[in-house]
């Protein structure tokens, strides 16, 4: 009997609408966005236009950071922590883009979803 992958149910992926995918997005972030620094990672945060119905997550982790095996196991974890972050859903239709850090290398991953919560709370709307 061959086995079946269970497919992700609602709510268990990033929609494509949800994530910076374009270089122009990520640079207009780093140029024109307001920034919330942490000690792991930096936010940069830059309202859509009117049009605009989500919230996008986009995020950047530099060679200096680590290896490819570490960069990619870092933003696999801010992805989850935003992902089931349940006040993500109140998030005006901001870009988000998360720079990580260097010291990032050395937190696990209750540190670094304590840090992304504590700069992405006061951007939800009341």
């Amino acid at each position: 009997m061959p086995e079946q992958q269970a497919s992700p149910s609602v709510g268990e992926s990033l929609a494509p609408e949800e994530r910076l995918r374009r270089r122009a997005d990520f640079l207009r972030c780093y140029e024109q966005g307001h920034r919330r620094h942490g000690r792991l990672v930096t936010v940069h945060v830059l309202e859509r236009g009117q049009e605009a119905v989500h919230p996008r997550l986009g995020i950047t982790v530099t060679r200096k950071v680590g290896g490819a095996v570490i960069r990619q196991r870092i933003k696999r974890q801010i992805r989850e922590t935003y992902r089931r972050w349940n006040q993500r859903r109140q998030l005006p239709p901001y870009d988000i883009l998360v720079h990580v850090k260097p010291a990032a290398r050395q937190a696990d991953y209750h540190q670094l979803q304590t840090e992304i919560h504590r700069l992405l709370l006061p951007l939800v709307r009341r």
